[in-house]
């Protein structure tokens, strides 16, 4: 593989999943690619679909009721097409995941070091002695103090910042090649999601891995992405480097969210900007544009409007809006 191609390719991804109202789109059509040593961030509100995509790409939905289309490349590998026991052998060794909530992904019976310890033993060459050092290893890579005694430690013995370094340390474990970190500082206070966020960065700078960023947190992404696809509705709707987006916006969704965030040390003389309205059911989408209706700049009736594909809008910029054009501001 060239320098140049990406380590992880998604495209054309969709995720269907069967109801008792009926089919709910929950993915619709994303793509999107990640280079080694790069963080593409995915924001968007909750029920954007943001946690099903990447669930979807790495085969952890059941199916049914999921139904699960496109292809997912990683090294040219299609991980949609692997059979299971292939898939075993890539999971938390080529591609890892730390999952939304410690708490509740670890299993509170086993001790930190078993559950460390097993993946290392199923991907690795290694004795259980070695495992365990390796063990060892992760959990002082990750910042935990007396990292060979809090192995026999249970994951209720550790606070909710120390779980999710532990969560990093299962998934850097056997070196993957890309990291997927899914709203990884969501249920953190603010001192510890910028430990956290301080060090996935720099565990990337040291093993050149490919991250992809899960988050509604747009403070976050300004700080550790490289780009960033916004989702709604299950679709992709703006694609930009981080810094152009935040400069130039150009879908109203994408303005609406950057409005919403609060910034230290500005003077406010009205409420914070907010989004009205509701994402759409996505067991009844809507024809067209899924934002119209709750687009500040929409203009025409809309019967009038046709789904948009991504369209580059300068440089590595790419939105699904037809009437996208300079920023619209908000607040």
């Amino acid at each position: 593989m060239s320098a140049s191609e990406p380590v992880l390719s998604v495209r054309n991804l969709t995720v269907e999943i069967g109801t008792r109202r009926g089919t709910a789109r929950v993915v619709n059509d994303i793509s999107y690619d990640v280079h080694r040593g790069e963080t593409v961030a995915i924001v968007g509100e909750s029920g954007s679909g943001k946690t099903v995509s990447a669930l979807a790409l790495m085969r952890l939905l059941p199916e049914p009721p999921a139904r699960v289309g496109g292809r997912v490349l990683l090294d040219g590998v299609d991980l949609l097409r692997g059979s299971e026991r292939e898939l075993c052998r890539i999971r938390g060794h080529r591609i890892a995941m730390v999952f939304q909530d410690p708490m509740t992904s670890l299993n509170p019976v086993l001790t930190i070091g078993q559950q460390l310890v097993e993946p290392i033993r199923l991907h690795l060459p290694l004795t259980a002695g070695a495992a365990r050092d390796r063990a060892v290893e992760m959990l002082h890579l990750v910042g935990i103090p007396a990292p060979r005694h809090r192995l026999d430690d249970y994951p209720h013995q550790f606070s909710g910042g120390m779980r999710q370094r532990v969560m990093i340390a299962m998934a850097l474990a056997c070196d993957p090649e890309v990291l997927i970190a899914d709203e990884a500082t969501t249920a953190l206070d603010v001192t510890t999601q910028a430990q956290i966020v301080e060090l996935v960065a720099g565990l990337q700078d040291r093993m050149g891995m490919a991250v992809v960023w899960i988050t509604h947190d747009l403070g976050v992404v300004a700080g550790i992405a490289d780009r960033v696809a916004v989702m709604y509705a299950g679709q992709v709707l703006e694609e930009a480097p981080v810094d152009a987006l935040y400069e130039d916006p150009r879908h109203p969704y994408t303005t609406g969210l950057l409005a919403s965030v609060p910034t230290p040390g500005i003077d406010r003389p009205h409420r914070l900007f907010a989004i009205p309205g509701l994402p759409p059911d996505p067991v009844a989408l809507p024809p067209g544009c899924p934002f119209w209706d709750r687009c500040a700049v929409r203009g025409e009736p809309r019967a009038e409007f046709t789904p948009q594909p991504l369209r580059p809008v300068g440089s590595d910029h790419q939105v699904a809006c037809s009437c996208a054009g300079p920023a619209a501001r908000h607040g």
